[in-house]
C-alpha cells in the first residue's frame, strides 16, 4: 500500500447558517487492518446531500447529529483492498453510510455490493442510491402520479428532483420544474423532457407563472425546497391534490424559521394530503425500488448527471456548494483518480 496515512475530514464547529470551510478539518491518521468479518476499503466516491445539514446541529432529529471532532460520514463508494469476510473479495466495489476518508473499515452487514456492469459505480450514490429510491417511493407512493394529471418539483434539477420529473413523465403526467438558473431550467427541459421549467430567481411574479404553466392546477406537488416557492405552488392546488414533502432546502440554514402562509385552510378546502417521507421508511422495498429504476435507466428511459468535484480535501467545498446552487444533478466528490473508477 503506497499511502500510509488515512486524510480524514473532521467536523471542528457547528455551523450558523451556510456552513464555510472553517467548520471542517483535514486531519490524518493510521490506516487500520480489518479483523474477522470486516473489509478494508478504499474511498471511491463520496455523497454530499443537503441533509447532513441538520446533522451539523446539536438537535433531535430522525438521525443522530454528528459529533464534533471527529470523521463526517454519509454514502460511500468504496473498493475492497482487504478482505477477511467471505462475502466479499479485493476489487469488489460497494457501498454504505461510511466517514470522509482514504479508507474505511466496515463491517461486511455495513456495506453492499455494487455490479459495475449494470451502470458506473458512481449511480449507487446517485439515481440507483438514495436520491433515486427518495424520487421513486416519496412520488409513487404518496404522489400516486396518474395519466394527464400536473405535477410541480421544485428543486428540479437537483439529484432528487430531475429523477421525479422523469417518473412523472413515464406515467403520463404534465411535468413543472422550478430552479435557480437558466442553465438548470434549460436542461430539465431540452434533455429530461419536462414540459415547463421557472426560474424562480429571475420570475417577477411567480404565483403568475405558475398559474401559466399550469393552466390546470396542480395536482401533485413535490416539495424538496419549502419556504416562499413553496407558498406559491400551494395557491394553485387542485382538489385531492397530493403534495410530497421531502425536503426544505431554503430552511436548513436559517437561525429563526420565518413566518409563512397558514396553509391549513387550503389543505381543508381542496381535500388535500400533504404527507413528509424519510427514506428508511422504505428499507424494506429498496430491491423493487433499485431493480425499477435500473430497468428504467437500460431502457434510456432515465437520464442523469453528476456534478464531481475531485479530491477528498474539496469534500467541505462541495457540500457547501449544494446551499449556493452550484451543482446539477447529483453532487459527488471522486477521491481517486485512475482507470478503475470508470468501469462500465
Amino acid at each position: 500500500m503506497q499511502q500510509q496515512i488515512n486524510r480524514q475530514i473532521f467536523l471542528v464547529k457547528r455551523p450558523t447558517g451556510i456552513p464555510d470551510e472553517s467548520c471542517f478539518k483535514l486531519v490524518s491518521s493510521a490506516i487500520l487492518q480489518p479483523a474477522s468479518g470486516q473489509v478494508l476499503l478504499k474511498t471511491r466516491f463520496i455523497s454530499v446531500d443537503p441533509y447532513m445539514r441538520g446533522r451539523m446541529n446539536n438537535r433531535k432529529s430522525y438521525v443522530p447529529p454528528f459529533k464534533l471532532n471527529q470523521v463526517l460520514s454519509g454514502g460511500v463508494v468504496g473498493e475492497v483492498i482487504e478482505s477477511k469476510s467471505n462475502n466479499f473479495i479485493a476489487g469488489d466495489f460497494v457501498v454504505g453510510n461510511l466517514g470522509w476518508q482514504d479508507y474505511s473499515i466496515a463491517d461486511e452487514k455495513e456495506v453492499q455490493k455494487i455490479n459495475p456492469e449494470i451502470a458506473p459505480v458512481s449511480t449507487a450514490l446517485g439515481v440507483l442510491g438514495m436520491p433515486g429510491l427518495t424520487a421513486y417511493f416519496g412520488l409513487l407512493d404518496i404522489g400516486q402520479p396518474k395519466q394527464a394529471e400536473t405535477i410541480v418539483v421544485s428543486g428540479a434539477a437537483g439529484a432528487v428532483g430531475m429523477i421525479v420529473g422523469q417518473i412523472a413523465k413515464i406515467h403520463g403526467c404534465h411535468v413543472v420544474g422550478i430552479a435557480g438558473s437558466d442553465k438548470k431550467t434549460n436542461y430539465i427541459i431540452g434533455e429530461l423532457g419536462f414540459d415547463a421549467a421557472i426560474n424562480y430567481r429571475s420570475t417577477p411574479d411567480l404565483k403568475k407563472t405558475l398559474k401559466e404553466a399550469c393552466p390546470d392546477g396542480v395536482d401533485i406537488y413535490f416539495d424538496n425546497v419549502g419556504g416562499e416557492i413553496s407558498d406559491a405552488v400551494l395557491s394553485s392546488i387542485n382538489n385531492n391534490a397530493r403534495i410530497v414533502l421531502c425536503g426544505q432546502i431554503s430552511l436548513y440554514n436559517a437561525t429563526r424559521i420565518p413566518m409563512g402562509p397558514r396553509i391549513q385552510p387550503q389543505l381543508l378546502t381542496h381535500s388535500a394530503l400533504m404527507k413528509g417521507f424519510i427514506i428508511r421508511n422504505y428499507v424494506d422495498r429498496f430491491d423493487e425500488g433499485r431493480n425499477q429504476l435500473a430497468n428504467w435507466l437500460q431502457e434510456k428511459k432515465l437520464k442523469y448527471t453528476e456534478n464531481v468535484v475531485e479530491g477528498l480535501e474539496n469534500t467541505p467545498k462541495a457540500f457547501i456548494g449544494l446551499f449556493t446552487g452550484e451543482n446539477i444533478g447529483k453532487q459527488l466528490v471522486k477521491v481517486e483518480h485512475d482507470a478503475v473508477t470508470e468501469k462500465r
